[in-house]
């Protein structure tokens, strides 16, 4: 099997720029998807993407199905999170309630009832 040459690099999501201490999956990454292609590269390799257990370390993962909650993009208001270091006790509340917001028409939604019926067996 002949592979063509390629290049990339390697970049966990969390350390693109976000206006909420933290990057996410959102429009950084979009930027930086058009810089790759730009660039002439073809690969972004990503640290796994579950939910953080001890240290916040991406190889310290709760599930192996679910993502982590804080690479969703949730647009809101403006956040004062310094640049610098993720301050992840800080970054994890404001996240939490920023989805929290952004997901509470869900409980009443019949298709994601039916989702969490289905799946409760890892969620």
């Amino acid at each position: 099997m002949d592979f063509p040459r390629s290049a990339g690099i390697l970049l966990h999501p969390t350390s693109l720029p976000g206006p909420d201490g933290i990057g996410d999956i959102g429009p950084e990454a979009h930027r930086f998807l058009d810089f790759l292609t730009e660039s002439g590269l073809t690969i972004w390799q990503m640290l796994p993407l579950g939910p953080t257990g001890y240290g916040n370390s991406p190889y310290q993962c709760f599930s192996a199905f679910a993502g982590n909650p804080l690479l969703i993009h949730v647009a809101g208001g403006p956040s004062e999170f310094p640049a610098g270091p993720v301050e992840f006790p800080s970054v994890i509340l404001h996240k939490q309630s920023l989805l929290r917001q952004a997901t509470a028409v869900l409980a009443l939604d019949d298709s994601y009832r039916a989702f969490v019926g289905e799946q409760d067996w890892w969620l």
